[in-house]
């Protein structure tokens, strides 16, 4: 699977280096999600041998990823492997990523630029920084050890595809990896070499890093919130609970000294103000909690509602 948004230049390359074969692989198929391209990515793509969803209009990277997960589990793929269109992977590391899904070690295994010292490319300090700093936000969220968040170069068994909910529509890399991981899914980094930058163009999604890095950073912490919402609203609650002791102990004892809250009554209403946000964090925690607990219980019976609605067709029939 390959998204792709104005890459006729390069799509043919990639479609031409994808393997014709894969060990543990019995039919392989390639398919080009096009998001609303103004060139012409999608002729280019179905010439090389591709077939190509068309989304009409430009609708994101993530929603383009969400498209090409529901096509491939439509055709009855049991892996599914999406790679970026503009080159800068080299598609025949894709029997890399797809046999640890095969031998049963991992539901979804993503490529790696960081985790082989000696296979960092040559790219900015800027977005090394980067991609570093959110590696290790993602890692401590999700307790794995992971060296990139957010490569482009994947593979999904058909049970982790199924399971994936998405909402992001600027991209998805960073929140498939929590979704997954909160999920309990087993994610393995497998190192390969990658070019630093895009061969033609710049990159559609992280052009404008602080644009991508703050877009990215909120898309984090929301699903956070969403898989661990009294972690969130817990430590907010402890927090304003320490400053209601601080602040309110400080009164008290003025109190007891002078007989009076003057000239502190400020501190005073900042101690019951302190109070009553930490009593009402608390409270949300626990509704947000009884509301994930009914995400959870809603999440399952859409994945068995995929399960049958993107079930394989009777065995000698066509997908």
């Amino acid at each position: 699977m390959l998204p792709a948004l104005d890459e006729a230049a390069t799509v043919a390359d990639v479609i031409g280096r994808i393997p014709t074969e894969v060990p543990g692989v019995t039919s392989l198929r390639v398919v080009v999600v096009d998001d609303g391209s103004t060139d012409d990515t999608a002729a280019v793509a179905t010439e090389a041998g591709a077939e190509v969803v068309r989304l009409g209009r430009h609708r994101g990277l993530g929603a383009t990823f969400r498209a090409g997960l529901q096509a491939a589990l439509a055709m009855g793929a049991d892996v599914i492997v999406n790679i970026d269109a503009d080159g800068q992977f080299d598609p025949r590391d894709i029997p890399k990523l797809v046999a640890p899904i095969l031998d049963r070690r991992a539901d979804m295994v993503t490529a790696s630029r960081f985790a082989d010292p000696a296979l960092v490319p040559d790219m900015p300090w800027i977005r090394k920084w980067g991609n570093r700093r959110f590696s290790r936000l993602i890692s401590r969220l999700t307790g794995e050890k992971l060296h990139d968040v957010s490569c482009g170069f994947r593979a999904y068994s058909r049970d982790a595809a199924l399971h994936a909910t998405l909402i992001g529509v600027h991209t998805y890399t960073h929140e498939v990896i929590l979704d997954l991981a909160f999920r309990g899914f087993q994610i393995l980094e497998v190192p390969v070499k990658v070019a630093g930058s895009r061969r033609v163009g710049t990159s559609r999604v992280a052009g404008d890093l602080w644009h991508y890095g703050w877009r990215s950073l909120f898309i984090i912490l929301r699903a956070y919130r969403d898989y661990r919402p009294m972690s969130v609203f817990g430590t907010l609650s402890a927090v304003l609970l320490l400053l209601t002791l601080l602040t309110g102990s400080f009164v008290v004892v003025h109190y007891a000294r002078t007989g009076g809250f003057s000239p502190y009554r400020f501190v005073a209403f900042a101690a019951a103000a302190f109070g009553f946000a930490s009593l009402i964090c608390y409270v949300t925690g626990l509704l947000a909690g009884m509301i994930d607990r009914l995400r959870i219980l809603q999440e399952e019976q859409l994945f068995l509602q995929r399960k049958r609605e993107y079930a394989p067709p009777p065995r000698g029939e066509e997908p």
